[in-house]
């Protein structure tokens, strides 16, 4: 079957990289890609968001699904403008409906849907330009570091941890005053700190079952030890070590569980990822938040370790069949480290030319912000590509990723190289 992908990162590379090992992908096409996927499908220069130009290319090129990777074409509502539109309808698209999408575009709208359905989640409240002096009266009842999160889609970059009650109110009246974020925190939530260590839980559903994939643990910060600014996340390890039976069991039960019945109870049509940010607070799951896709990095790590066959396990979700599909799990480790642009993720210069990918041996590159230049693969983005390697454990997977980051250069490259140090 022909198959589109909508994105361009690192998890749309690693999606790539699977799929067209499937005797059942006869051709792939993904819109925009990558240096990467275009060395394994056909990239097609549109935006994952111009529905109109999607639809054209879904009929001239008989594709027969879509999955989506990135949020932003499913928070506008992809999934429904195929299934109400005639020539489209039949075409499975992996993902979930744009009310599904809510849950990721509106922290509120997630909020109010985890308190429904009694799954945890720290204490909150919202607050907007009208009210944002209630937002600081709000505060002032709880206790520091102190919790703002841009209610809307803000790249990841939407949510400040600050210690100071005085500057947490300042930057309260940046967001929504000010619009610091844009249109993205017009609203803002602000929710107790939770102190723990956090993890991703990444489900599959086809809105009626589920399977559980592989847990991993991203590392969101630029600097080592975990400082400095927030980015789209600078590496990975999968499986979480920490994670043993019991604490899985009560992700299941608590929150896997609650949230797909939910979808159920609430009318919410969802054939898709869920991703459940997590917090690990003295053995107890608690939700941060949801997306509605996979993460990036951390598909660079869940998708290796699946031996299963992709393409059969995004048909299964089309046809309302996962509850018969046995998902098979590799059981070793694989972690991925990310190379980025300098001065990410702040201003960052495009079009550095990367050398000696040819000589990277036992280690998959999945590209995020590449794109071929004149026969060159040149950085197009902030974060650049992502190295995963496999071993028995994360130290010796990690040393496989560094020991192959030596051998690629560009200008003014940076990495983290201390990705799982708090797992030690």
């Amino acid at each position: 079957m022909n198959i589109l992908l909508l994105g361009s990162g690192g998890r749309e590379h690693a999606f790539a990289w699977k799929m067209t090992q499937s005797p059942l992908c006869d051709t792939l096409f993904v819109v925009p890609g990558n240096a990467g996927t275009a060395a394994i499908a056909k990239n097609i220069d549109i935006s994952a968001t111009d529905f109109e130009a999607i639809k054209a290319l879904v009929i001239k090129e008989n594709i027969e699904m879509v999955v989506v990777g990135p949020e932003d074409p499913l928070v506008k509502g992809v999934y429904d403008y195929f299934l109400n539109d005639e020539t489209l309808k039949n075409v499975p698209v992996i993902g979930p409906s744009k009310l599904g999408a809510t849950l990721e575009g509106s922290k509120e709208f997630a909020k109010e849907f985890l308190m429904k359905h009694k799954i945890p989640t720290a204490a909150y409240d919202s607050f907007t330009a009208e009210t944002v002096e209630q937002g600081c009266t709000f505060l002032e009842t709880l206790q520091p570091p102190y919790v703002l999160k841009a209610d809307g889609l803000a790249a990841g970059k939407g949510v400040l941890i600050i210690q100071d009650l005085e500057e947490a109110k300042t930057e309260l009246r940046n967001m929504l005053v000010n619009q610091k974020f844009g249109a993205a925190s017009s609203k803002v939530v602000i929710e107790e700190f939770l102190d723990g260590i956090e993890l991703s839980c990444f489900v599959l559903t086809d809105g009626k079952s589920y399977k559980i994939l592989p847990t991993a643990k991203d590392y969101k910060r630029i600097g080592e030890g975990d400082t400095g600014l927030n980015t789209g996340g600078m590496g990975a390890v999968s499986p979480v070590p920490y994670v043993d039976a019991v604490l899985m069991e009560k992700i299941e039960t608590r929150i896997v569980k609650p949230t797909i019945e939910g979808f159920q109870k609430d009318g919410i049509a969802y054939k898709g990822f869920v991703f459940i940010g997590l917090i690990n607070v003295n053995n107890e799951p608690i939700v941060i938040e949801y997306n509605v896709r996979m993460g990036d990095p951390e598909t660079e790590v869940v998708v290796p370790r699946l031996k299963s066959d992709l393409v059969e396990l995004f048909l299964a979700v089309a046809n309302e069949k996962l509850d018969e599909f046995k998902l098979e799990v590799d059981p070793r480790t694989a972690t991925t480290v990310m190379l980025v642009s300098g001065g990410y993720p702040e201003d960052f210069e495009k079009g550095k030319v990367i050398s000696g990918l040819e000589n990277v041996e036992n280690s998959i590159v999945f590209h995020a912000g590449t794109k071929l230049d004149n026969g060159n693969v040149v950085t197009n983005g902030g974060r650049v590509m992502a190295i995963t390697s496999y071993g028995d454990n994360f130290p010796e997977a990690l040393a496989q990723s560094y020991k192959n980051i030596e051998k690629i250069k560009f200008d003014k490259m940076n990495f983290r190289k201390d990705i799982g140090f708090d797992l030690v």
